[in-house]
C-alpha cells in the first residue's frame, strides 16, 4: 500500500513540474520557471523514494534522495530572493 503512495506523489510532483514549465513556455514568468524547476527536483526525490523503499528496501538511498530535493528547493529560494 506504501508503494501505491509513493507512486502517486511521483506522479502529481511530474504533473505539476510540467504544467509549472509549460505554464513559464506560454508566458515568460520566471516564478512559473523556478517553481517548475523545484517540481522537478522534488519528483527526482519521490521517484528515489520509491526505488529506495519500493524496489531495493536494502539499500539505504536517503542521502541521494535529499540531493534533488536541496537543488529544488535552492533554485527556488533562488528565484524568489534574487529573482525580480
Amino acid at each position: 500500500m506504501a508503494t501505491i503512495v509513493y507512486v502517486l506523489c511521483a506522479v502529481t510532483s511530474i504533473a505539476c513540474a510540467v504544467l509549472l514549465l509549460r505554464g513559464y513556455a506560454a508566458t515568460k514568468v520566471r516564478l512559473l520557471l523556478w517553481g517548475g524547476l523545484c517540481f522537478v527536483g522534488l519528483a527526482l526525490n519521490n521517484v528515489l523514494l520509491f526505488v529506495d523503499l519500493g524496489l531495493i528496501p536494502e539499500v539505504d538511498l536517503s542521502v541521494w534522495r535529499s540531493i534533488p530535493t536541496l537543488a529544488g528547493l535552492g533554485l527556488l529560494i533562488y528565484g524568489l530572493v534574487w529573482d525580480t
